[in-house]
C-alpha cells in the first residue's frame, strides 16, 4: 500500500483539520468531527444536515456552504457518522425553523440519522425530517443496504434542496423537493479497480486487468458482474441503458448529467465518456440540459465511474444554476 498518510487511525481527523485550514468559509467541531459554515446560520432558516464516512470526498464535507449544506457529520472510512455527532450537528444549525437530514441509504446511516432524530425532537424540541436518497439501479439489495443504495443524486439533491433551503422554503416544502428530485433521478457505476481502505492495507477485491466491475457501489461494494474491459463508446452504452430503462426517460426529456470519477480515473478518460455518453443520450432524444464531470462522490483511490441522470424542469435547472459556494463546488454570483 502506497498511500500519503501518517497513521491510518489520525487520518480521518488531519484532513478535516487541513479542509477547515484550506477552506476559511467552513469550520470543524473537532470533537464531534462536524464541519459547519464559519458563518453562523439565519434565523429563520432550515438547517440542512449530511454526513456518512471518510472516504468519499469531496463528500459530503466539501459540500458545506452558501446554497448547500450546513453541517456535514465525518465518520471514519466507510462508516456511518454516530448519533452524537448528528445529534451535534442539529444542534448547531437549528435555528427554529426545522433541521432536514440528506441520508444515503446505507443501514448504519439510516439507523444513526433515524437515533438522532429522535433524540433531537426528545431533548430540544427541534423538528426533524428525512430525505432518503436511493438512486442506484444496479442492485436492489447489498451487503449494506436494505433497498437501493445511496449514490450520485445524493450531490444533486443537496445541491437542489441547498439552494430552496437558501431561499427560505420551508421544510415541508424542502422535504417535498428532496424526495421528487430523489424520485426523478437514477445512477449506475462501474469500476476497473478495487479501493485500499488505508487501515486494511490491500485491495477490497481482485480484478483481472481485461474485466470490470458493473454496478459497483461507492464501498466497494461488488456489482451486477463482471464483464470485458471495453472502448469508451460501447462503456457509455453500459452506463446509459440501465438508467434509461429503469425510471424511464423518454424522448424530450431535459437531464442533468453527472458523470463521477470514483477517485482513480483522472478527468481526461472521465471527458472522453462523458462525450460518449452525450451522444447515447442525445440519439434517444434527451437534452443534457446541465452537466458535473469530476471526481464528487469518490472510494478513495477506486478507478471507475458513475452516471447520474436527473429529470429536470425549469424550476429544477433554476435551483441547480442558483449560487453556490462550498470547498467543492462554486458557481453564480
Amino acid at each position: 500500500m502506497k498511500k500519503l498518510i501518517n497513521d491510518p487511525d489520525d487520518l480521518v481527523i488531519e484532513a478535516l483539520t487541513a479542509m477547515a485550514q484550506a477552506h476559511p468559509t467552513v469550520l470543524l467541531d473537532e470533537s464531534n468531527r462536524v464541519v459547519l459554515r464559519a458563518v453562523a446560520p439565519t434565523r429563520g432558516k432550515v438547517g440542512l444536515v449530511s454526513g456518512g464516512g471518510a472516504g468519499h470526498e469531496p463528500l459530503h464535507a466539501g459540500f458545506v456552504g452558501r446554497g448547500m449544506l450546513d453541517a456535514a457529520c465525518v465518520g471514519e472510512v466507510f462508516t456511518s457518522p454516530t448519533p452524537q455527532q448528528i445529534l451535534a450537528a442539529t444542534a448547531a444549525v437549528d435555528t427554529g425553523a426545522g433541521v432536514l437530514y440528506i441520508v444515503k441509504n446505507y443501514t448504519g446511516d439510516v439507523m444513526n440519522f433515524e437515533m438522532a432524530a429522535e433524540l433531537a425532537e426528545a431533548v430540544t424540541g427541534c423538528e426533524v425530517a428525512s430525505v432518503l436518497i436511493d438512486d442506484d439501479v444496479a442492485v436492489m439489495d447489498s451487503l449494506h443496504t436494505a433497498g437501493r443504495r445511496g449514490v450520485g443524486a445524493t450531490l444533486v439533491v443537496e445541491k437542489i434542496v441547498g439552494a430552496a433551503a437558501e431561499r427560505g422554503w420551508s421544510l415541508p416544502e424542502l422535504i417535498e423537493l428532496g424526495c421528487a428530485v430523489n424520485a426523478n433521478s437514477r445512477s449506475f457505476g462501474i469500476g476497473l479497480t478495487s479501493c485500499t481502505v488505508p487501515a486494511a492495507g490491500r485491495p477490497t477485491f481482485e480484478l483481472p486487468d481485461h474485466e470490470i466491475e458493473i454496478g459497483i457501489g461507492i464501498h466497494g461494494e461488488p456489482g451486477r458482474g463482471r464483464v470485458r474491459l471495453a472502448e469508451t463508446w460501447k462503456l457509455a452504452e453500459t452506463l446509459v441503458m440501465p438508467v434509461l430503462v429503469d425510471l424511464p426517460f423518454i424522448p424530450g426529456d431535459s437531464v442533468i448529467c453527472f458523470v463521477n470519477s470514483m477517485g482513480g480515473t483522472p478527468l481526461i478518460e472521465l471527458y472522453a465518456l462523458f462525450h460518449g455518453i452525450v451522444r447515447a443520450l442525445e440519439s434517444r432524444g434527451i437534452a443534457v440540459a446541465r452537466s458535473l464531470v469530476g471526481p464528487y462522490v469518490t472510494a478513495l483511490d477506486m478507478a471507475g465511474c458513475s452516471l447520474t441522470l436527473t429529470r429536470a424542469d425549469a424550476e429544477i435547472l433554476h435551483l441547480w444554476d442558483a449560487p453556490v459556494r462550498t470547498p467543492a463546488l462554486n458557481w453564480g454570483a
